[in-house]
C-alpha cells in the first residue's frame, strides 16, 4: 500500500513543484503582491491535496496588512499549510535553501534565511523582515528554532520578535496539531535524524493525515511595544502551548 500510494503521489508532487519553480522564477518578478499571494495560496492548497493532507482551520487569521505569525514547528509541510491560508514570507535556517526543489522554491518565494552562528545574522534577518512589513506582507516565524513531535513546545527564542515590535505590527500566534488516522500523532513529524526523503516517504505513503491550524488572539502593535520582546514571546509561547495540548470546541 505504501508503494502504491507513494509512487503516483511523488510523481505528481514533483511535477507540481517544478511548475512552482517556473512560476517563482518566470512570473513572480513581474506581478504584484496580491497576484503572487493568490497564486501562492492556491498552489499550496493543491500541494497539500497531492500530498494527501487535509487541513482544518480554526480561529480568525489576519486577512490584511503586515503582521508576524508565530507558530510551533513540526514538519517542512508547515509552511505550505500556513501558506494555504495566506501567503507568508518565512524565516528559515540557511541550510534549507540548499534542499533540492523545495529549498529552491521557498528561496524564490521570498523566504528570509538566517545564517545561524553568524555575528550579524539576527540584524540582517531583522532588516529583511522590516522590508517585508513595509510591503504589507505576513512574516512567519518558528521561534523554537527546530522541529518537534508536536505534542509540546520548546522555549521560544525572542530575538526575532524585535523586528516586528520595532515596526509596530501585530503579532498573531498560531498552533499546529498533527493527526494520523483519527488520532494525535507524530507519524509525519520531521524530527531526529530523518532525511527529507524518508519523511516524504512516510507522508506520501500513508492516508488519514489531518493538520489542524488554529489562529489565536492577536497581540496588537501597541501592546507589543509596551511589553517588549521577552514578555511578548513568553505570552505567545503560553497561548500556543495551551492550544497544542487541547482541541477547540
Amino acid at each position: 500500500m505504501t508503494v502504491l500510494l507513494f509512487v503516483p503521489r511523488a510523481v505528481l508532487l514533483i511535477i507540481w513543484l517544478l511548475l512552482g519553480l517556473l512560476l517563482v522564477s518566470l512570473f513572480f518578478p513581474y506581478c504584484g503582491l496580491e497576484v503572487r499571494s493568490a497564486i501562492t495560496c492556491l498552489w499550496s492548497r493543491v500541494l497539500l491535496l497531492l500530498s494527501g493532507v487535509r487541513v482544518k482551520v480554526y480561529g480568525e487569521p489576519l486577512a490584511r496588512g503586515p503582521a508576524l505569525w508565530v507558530a510551533n514547528h513540526v514538519s517542512w509541510i508547515d509552511i505550505f499549510v500556513i501558506n494555504s491560508v495566506r501567503s507568508t514570507s518565512f524565516i528559515a535556517k540557511s541550510e534549507i535553501k540548499h534542499w533540492p526543489v523545495i529549498g529552491w522554491l521557498v528561496a524564490g518565494s521570498g523566504t528570509v534565511f538566517i545564517e545561524r552562528g553568524h555575528r550579524h545574522a539576527v540584524r540582517e534577518a531583522g532588516r529583511q523582515m522590516k522590508a517585508c512589513f513595509e510591503r504589507g506582507e505576513i512574516v512567519g516565524l518558528f521561534p523554537e528554532g527546530t522541529t518537534s513531535p508536536g505534542f509540546d513546545l520548546a522555549p521560544f527564542h525572542s530575538s526575532l520578535f524585535d523586528a516586528a515590535i520595532r515596526a509596530n505590527v501585530d503579532i498573531q500566534p498560531l498552533a499546529l496539531r498533527f493527526f494520523h488516522r483519527g488520532r494525535r500523532s507524530d507519524y509525519v513529524a520531521f524530527v531526529g535524524e530523518q532525511s527529507l526523503l524518508h519523511n516524504m516517504w512516510r507522508l506520501l505513503g500513508t492516508t488519514g493525515v489531518v493538520i489542524e491550524l488554529e489562529f489565536l488572539a492577536v497581540m496588537d502593535g501597541d501592546y507589543c511595544t509596551q511589553h517588549g520582546r521577552s514578555k511578548v514571546a513568553a505570552h505567545a509561547h503560553h497561548v500556543v502551548r495551551q492550544a497544542i495540548v487541547r482541541r477547540p470546541r
